[in-house]
Parts: structure tokens; C-alpha cells; sequence
């Protein structure tokens, strides 16, 4: 008898062989249908500022727009409930040496919907140690995740990537592969399709609370894997066994009623996992679009270690490096939830009422509340076309993710399309084009970390029992309570990574353009009352450095201007010294080609005139932007 593993493997390998076959036969088109595949690595319980916030480049801890509280200081001092001090700011776990080892299989806050709305708390973001957690606060540095640093700067990384609800794995995985939770009950009666799905509980009948109903479950919407299989687009899901509850397919009713040789148990609830995508990868059969659930002890949720994560990223990247397909492939790595660590960015929650956003709150019937999109986390684009180092800077979500693969199919004249996508987060959500530049594929290979296979003893990976065990006291370092200044607690690494995407505040900025073979920018020094352009000689000279105000929300394409050496730039090219009197500019990113920067409502673009004033021109002028991060 053929096992459901074997059928599975069959299934995959035919489908893919067949389509890698036909994708060799095409030429480069310089566009999306250049991609042959899609891999999806979603790991667990990270938040961008515990991982990413000392990174030079991206909206990290020198963020200039940061959210300043009703008290009249950054949300970096978190209210505490401590008689040590008043406040906490962030804090580097490893800040001891002692507890360097340690804190690999350290434990955050609690990922639950409750204690993220209360670190949420209204949009004031001040409930994180109160609410949450103290440890919440804490982060971690390049020496402990240097992976991940490699993987941000040898290709791209998002840092206004989001989770879908501010909430926990599982609703966060459901709206990976379908784009919704049925917030609301926009889709259908939760009764009878499921949902509202807001927390990690898998009961066979719906949560009550004065007669609102949520949890509902199991679910029954459309999903993604279904699109693709009524469009003839090869997929497989590589589950390793021990993944916990981490496969979202198995929420669903369609794949749970599956016969073992329908498509849907076949492809996506086997236990056919990661060293099956090995094999495929290095031959070159895997399918068109390739999710991976990876072993839960990998999987990076705490206490499990950030290192034992690494090793699959790694091993992930280099099996489509070293592939036939490296070069027609693209790899999402993203994280489903923050775990209980803090970040500091506002989540950019649809408005009150937004179909499909905001529900009852079930703790208090009488409220409403949004369900996202939550907290930023790390996520990363990997391909020839994301190649380089830079930061992307577009509001994206799990729903992202999605749309990619709409957009993808839809150049290849497939119409797969998920209705249950509301239309807030398709008009705001990023569908992720603008982290790519089609038309310049780049096939060299930066050098990743050579990550250490995690320790695996009689059929399971024991990393983080050994992490726990080897130190014993030295996993969760002592709150730093009245010992801390915001010039250490908010170190980070100097540099810069050139930025891609639509431009959103959060970061010092560099409008760079090359004429003639020399790099020049705008450039405002100390004391000057115009704006010029200079040759660029130092990324962390000051009189290049601009901050931005995003005049709406933080889906706006409309600014206003600060030097870092103050002032707020008019349309004269003149600094004036209240933002109140600030000219209004127009930003847009054009993938492939860069920024325009318009004054609101004319027609004509900014241009560098090397060692002049900011001139202006009819036909578009693009500029290269770098986001830099440096202690003055």
C-alpha cells in the first residue's frame, strides 16, 4: 500500500518536474513572470524591534518620528509598576555577559489578544510593561541573531511589515494562507463558517460572552492553496511532523474532510517536511509555490533559541542557492506574531468601523476594538531581484504575502484571486512588487553565518532543553530598573541601506542622485537658509540628513520636510523654522527607477543641479533615498 506520505512526495515531484520543465523554455521579461517560484517560511514569536532595532538603516531605535505619550516623552519610557523607577526603557538582554548564552532561550510577554490590546492600550502603545510584560522590553543584538543580519543585508528587509491581528499564532497563520479571520462575520455567519478567530483555541463550538460569539471553529472559507489548485498552480505544504499546530491548513474544514489522495490532504496535511524540500529544491522540482512549516523547536517561538531558527534560514536559502532555480525563485522568511516582545511603530489599525477590522471586544461587549493589522516583525525578500541591502519601507501584512502571489498569477494569466480580502487591506496592504527591481537581477551571493546544525539527539533537536539546562539562572537577566540612559539603551549600529517601496516616516534620510558619474544629494548645512546639492563624500555628514512627516497617515505620499540641521524646507528651496509654514511635498517610489519629489499640486520634479539650489523639471527626476543611522 502506498503510504500518504509517498503519494504526497509523487504528487509534488510530477507536478513540480513539469513545470520547471516549461519555465526553462521562457526568457527573461524583465518583469514578475520572470518569478518560477515562491517559497514561504513563516517562523514564530519575534518582533522587529526585539530582533531589527539596533540595525543601522531601518526604522529601528533612532527612529526621529517616534510617538511622543500624552506625558510628554517617547514611548521608548514605557510606565512601570516597579518603586525602582518610574520607567523602563528598551533594554539589551545581554547587556550582562553573564547571561550572554542565556538569553537565547529567554521568554518575552504573552502573545495572547488581551495583553497585546493592552500593550496597544488605545494606539497610546504605553501598556507594554504594565500590560504585558517587563521582559516585553527587552531585545537582542547582531551577535545574537547575526543570521538575520546577514540576510538583511544581503538582500531586502521590511521594516513596516506587520502581523495581521494583534494576537497569537493561530489567527495570524489562518490569515497567512487566506486573508482574513471573519472579523466582524464580513464573510459569513460564524456559526456556520467560523470565526471570528482571535485566539489560540481549537474547540469544536463557538466561544460566548452575552451572547457574541467568537472562535468559532473549524473554519471554512476559501483559501489560498485552493486558488492555486483550481488554477492548475503547483503547491505543497512541507510539514515536518513535530510542527505542533503551526500548519494552518489543518484549521480549515475543506482539507480536514479530505480524502488522503485529494489535493488538499495530500499536498497540505502530510507530514512530508523540510528534508523533502531539500531534495526538491536541489533538483530543482519544487512546485510553483512552496509553504514550509518547520519543526517547532526551529521555529525560533520562545524559549526555543533564535540560533536553531537560524539554521533553517539558512539552510532554506542556501537549498534554492545552490539549486537550478535560484535564479526564477523568491523567498518570503516572516514571522507570525511579535511573542510578547514589544516594538515601539503604532500599528496602523483601520479606521472605526472598517468592515472586516473591528469587532465587539469580547472581554467587554459594549466596546469595539480593531483586530489589526498589529505590531511590526521581521520579514525578508530573497531573490536575484532583492538582492543588495536595501530596506523596504511600504505599511504590509500576512495579507501581503497574498496579494504577491494574486499579482504573480495574474501576469502569468491565472485569475486567482481571494474574496475574502477586504478591501481596506487590499487599497493599504503592500503587495510586496515594490520590494523587487525586475529589470536588474542580480545572481552573485552574499555571505551568510554557516550556522551550526542544532544539537538533535534520539529523533529530536534538544537545543533549547541544552540552552535551558547549561544555564540555569542566567536565561532571564535582571530588569534594569533605575540603572538605564537613552543614549545606551537605544544603541544601535552606524550605517545606512538604501531604501525601496512607498517612503513612510521613521528614519534620517538621504536624497542622493548621480550626474555625470558623481554622486551628489540635497544637502543643508548648519546655518544656511536654501537647500543645495552637494557631492556625497560621507553618508553620516549631518547636512545631508533630512526627517519626514507623513501629512495624513501612514499610507500618505504627501510630506513635509526637516533638516537634521533644523529647519522645515518650503517650495523656494528655503528653511523655514515652524512646520506650520512647511511646504507640502509629493514622494512617489516608480519600482526600478527610484523617487520623485514634487511640490503638492505642481507639475514639475525636483533635480539635483550639482553645486547649485534645488531646480525643478518638467519630466521626471529620480532620486536614490538611503535611510542612515548615526549617533548624531
Amino acid at each position: 500500500m502506498v503510504s500518504l506520505t509517498q503519494y504526497a512526495r509523487a504528487v509534488a515531484l510530477l507536478a513540480a518536474a513539469a513545470f520547471s520543465t516549461a519555465s526553462a523554455e521562457n526568457s527573461a521579461t524583465g518583469t514578475i513572470k520572470d518569478v518560477k517560484h515562491i517559497v514561504m517560511l513563516m517562523q514564530e514569536n519575534r518582533a522587529f524591534d526585539h530582533y531589527l532595532g539596533s540595525m543601522s538603516g531601518v526604522r529601528g531605535f533612532k527612529d526621529p518620528n517616534v510617538k511622543i505619550g500624552d506625558n510628554g516623552l517617547p514611548i521608548w519610557y514605557q510606565p512601570t509598576d516597579s518603586s525602582k523607577a518610574d520607567y523602563l526603557l528598551p533594554f539589551y538582554l545581554g547587556a550582562n555577559s553573564s547571561y550572554s548564552p542565556g538569553i537565547q532561550c529567554a521568554t518575552g510577554g504573552s502573545n495572547d489578544w488581551i495583553e497585546n490590546h493592552d500593550a496597544w492600550n488605545n494606539g497610546e502603545i504605553n501598556g507594554w510593561v504594565t500590560n504585558n510584560s517587563e521582559y516585553s522590553w527587552g531585545y537582542l543584538r547582531r551577535q545574537d541573531v547575526p543570521t538575520h543580519f546577514a540576510v538583511a543585508e544581503g538582500w531586502t528587509v521590511g521594516d513596516m511589515y506587520t502581523e495581521f491581528l494583534i494576537g497569537p499564532t493561530g489567527p495570524n497563520r489562518a490569515s497567512w494562507i487566506s486573508g482574513t479571520l471573519n472579523i466582524g462575520g464580513t464573510v459569513g455567519d460564524r456559526e456556520v463558517i467560523g470565526g471570528p478567530f482571535i485566539e489560540n483555541w481549537f474547540n469544536d463550538e463557538c466561544e460566548n460572552n452575552n451572547g457574541v460569539l467568537y472562535d468559532c471553529y473549524p473554519l471554512d472559507w476559501d483559501t489560498m492553496p485552493e486558488q492555486l489548485e483550481n488554477n492548475n498552480i503547483s503547491w505543497f505544504v512541507y510539514r515536518d511532523a513535530d510542527s505542533t499546530n503551526d500548519d494552518p491548513m489543518f484549521y480549515f474544514e475543506n482539507y480536514k474532510n479530505s480524502n488522503a489522495t485529494d489535493p488538499l490532504a495530500a499536498k497540505g496535511l502530510t507530514y512530508a517536511g523540510f528534508p523533502l524540500f531539500l531534495e526538491q529544491a536541489a533538483n530543482g522540482t519544487l512546485p510553483e509555490v512552496s509553504w514550509i512549516i518547520g519543526s517547532f523547536p526551529l521555529s525560533e517561538h520562545p524559549p526555543n533559541t533564535p540560533n536553531s531558527g537560524a539554521w533553517i534560514i539558512e539552510k532554506t536559502i542556501e537549498a534554492i542557492e545552490n539549486s537550478p532555480i535560484y535564479n526564477e525563485t523568491v523567498i518570503f522568511i516572516s514571522y507570525d506574531e511579535t511573542g510578547g516582545w514589544g516594538d515601539h511603530v503604532p500599528p496602523f489599525v483601520a479606521p472605526n468601523g472598517t468592515a472586516g477590522e473591528w469587532d465587539v471586544d469580547y472581554r467587554d461587549t459594549t466596546q469595539y476594538v480593531p483586530a489589526g493589522p498589529g505590531f511590526r516583525l521581521p520579514f525578508f525578500a530573497i531573490s536575484p531581484w532583492s538582492r543588495g541591502g536595501y530596506v523596504f519601507t511600504e505599511p504590509s501584512d500576512h495579507t501581503s504575502q497574498l496579494m504577491f502571489i494574486e499579482k504573480w498569477a495574474a501576469a502569468n494569466g491565472k485569475n486567482v484571486t481571494l474574496s475574502t480580502i477586504n478591501g481596506w487591506r487590499r487599497d493599504h496592504m503592500s503587495d510586496l512588487t515594490g520590494m523587487f527591481d525586475f529589470t536588474n537581477a542580480r545572481s552573485d551571493l552574499p555571505t551568510l553565518t554557516n550556522v551550526s546544525w542544532p544539537h538533535y539527539e534520539d529523533g529530536a533537536y534538544v537545543a533549547t532543553s541544552d540552552c535551558q539546562n547549561d544555564n540555569k539562572g542566567l536565561i532571564r537577566p535582571p530588569v534594569p530598573y533605575g540603572e538605564q540612559n537613552i543614549t545606551e539603551s537605544l544603541w544601535t549600529e552606524d550605517g545606512y541601506k538604501p531604501i525601496r517601496g512607498a517612503l513612510t516616516e521613521g528614519r534620517y534620510l538621504v536624497f542622493a542622485m548621480t550626474v555625470r558619474g558623481t554622486d551628489f544629494g540635497l544637502s543643508h548645512a548648519e546655518g544656511e537658509k536654501y537647500i543645495r546639492s552637494a557631492e556625497i563624500t560621507d553618508f553620516s555628514s549631518k547636512d545631508f540628513r533630512f526627517i519626514v512627516y507623513q501629512q495624513g497617515d501612514a499610507f500618505s505620499h504627501e510630506f513635509k520636510i526637516k533638516s537634521a540641521n533644523s529647519g522645515y524646507l518650503t517650495s523656494t528651496g528655503k528653511f523655514v523654522s515652524s512646520i506650520d509654514n512647511a511646504s507640502v511635498f509629493e514622494i512617489d517610489y516608480v519600482a526600478s527607477k527610484g523617487y520623485t519629489v514634487k511640490v503638492q499640486g505642481q507639475s514639475t520634479y525636483g533635480a539635483v543641479n550639482p553645486g547649485r539650489y534645488l531646480s525643478f523639471k518638467e519630466s521626471p527626476v529620480y532620486f536614490d533615498i538611503y535611510s542612515v543611522t548615526y549617533d548624531d
